[in-house]
């Protein structure tokens, strides 16, 4: 059977021949799709008791419709991604029912019970004393065991044959490491921080870092990332009185650096401490970097002894470790950027009364970050220049 777009009027019937509802005559659908690219819908029954989310790739970005178009295959990464997270931290992923290969579609735990976290932080919530280190634990575990640490050599090089994904990560090379340092139609900005724009593409020593960074994203096959890791990019909640943690939509996964992964979170999480600021309502934000890496180093250094390869020594692992961390902050940094002077800004941001000076300080924050990611060896060093 070939591809076909799903309607709501479509999924009792898809769910029925899927094999994941036996009684199409007690279910009800609504679409909830929220994001840029794909449709997302919900079936659940009369009383509540069962309920599952139906997530299709379109062959184009959904916000844009067909004038942008975009191959549904990148749902091949997100099952993918989900399989090898699956593996090793099923607690931070939802559960995934069943991968249509044919339409792209991926049925998986219906998750509306809890919520985005850029949502929560938004609304003046605080992030809570396990978030972030989820999020460390989630970036080590995938990263060691699809890592050359982690993994047969053999099988590492099927994985990365596997995961190429030029399309998306085109866009990354494309929105997030090059475009706002030059003059692009994708960009756009506050008309306040027009000078700032300007100041950033004559900067020769910022676009030579820039270069740096985007070079490693598109060389450095380190292990397979989430590819798009933010807060709009986690739920969070409780079930059973215990915290949840639940990340998702894993579509721009690809094998590459690890700080890429870490440095989008970091990102989002000093942007979000703008916000709080502006606001005058800081709780726990201040503190999301140092738990996010302590517990992702913590990780990495307990897996540590099960490597495959025993020739990389503890002197290595301190040296590898140093590298990710710096690659963390200059990533941090450019995605602050791209998401103030270039394409798909921040509601963090956006939704302030006076978006200028949070807009600018993070702005300016996310330029040191990029220069001086080398000088930057603790998260202390970062908290200094907020």
């Amino acid at each position: 059977m070939g591809y076909r777009i799903l309607e709501t009027d479509d999924i009792p019937a898809y769910l029925h021949e899927r094999g994941h509802w036996a009684d199409v005559t007690d279910i009800q659908v609504r679409e909830v799709s929220d994001g840029n690219m794909n449709r997302v819908f919900l079936a659940s029954n009369a009383d509540g008791s069962q309920s599952l989310a139906i997530k299709q790739a379109l062959p184009w970005v959904r916000v844009a419709g067909p004038s942008w178009p975009m191959s549904p295959e990148r749902a091949d990464a997100e099952a993918r991604a989900y399989e090898q997270v699956a593996r090793v931290a099923p607690d931070k992923i939802p559960s995934i029912h069943g991968y249509d290969a044919d339409n792209y579609a991926l049925v998986m735990e219906d998750m509306s019970d809890l919520e985005v976290l850029r949502t929560v932080l938004n609304e003046g919530a605080s992030y809570g004393p396990d978030t972030s280190a989820r999020i460390g634990e989630f970036v080590a575990q995938l990263a060691f065991a699809t890592s050359d640490f982690g993994m047969e050599s053999a099988d590492r090089k099927a994985l990365i044959a596997a995961s190429v994904s030029p399309e998306l990560c085109k866009i990354t090379e494309d929105v997030v490491l090059s475009e706002p340092y030059i003059e692009h139609e994708h960009n756009h900005w506050l008309p306040e921080l027009t000078d700032l724009a300007a100041e950033f593409r004559a900067d020769a020593r910022l676009r030579t870092e820039v270069a740096e960074l985007r070079h490693v994203f598109m060389t450095s096959a380190q292990a397979l990332l989430h590819g798009d890791l933010h807060t709009g990019s986690v739920m969070v909640g409780e079930r059973e009185g215990a915290p949840v943690v639940r990340v998702f939509d894993p579509e721009f996964s690809f094998v590459g650096p690890i700080g890429y992964d870490l440095g989008l979170y970091w990102a989002n999480v000093l942007v979000s401490e703008e916000r709080a600021r502006a606001l005058g309502t800081l709780t726990d934000h201040g503190d999301q970097l140092r738990l996010s890496w302590e517990a992702f180093e913590t990780e990495f250094r307990r897996l540590w002894p099960t490597r495959v390869d025993t020739f990389f020594d503890d002197a290595y692992l301190d040296r590898f470790l140093s590298h990710v961390w710096t690659d963390s902050i200059g990533y941090a940094g450019t995605e602050i950027v791209r998401r103030i002077i270039g394409f798909a800004h921040l509601t963090d941001l956006t939704t302030l009364p006076d978006p200028v000076p949070a807009s600018r300080r993070a702005l300016l924050l996310g330029r040191e970050l990029i220069v001086r990611r080398r000088e930057l060896t603790s998260p202390d060093d970062i908290g200094a220049l907020i």
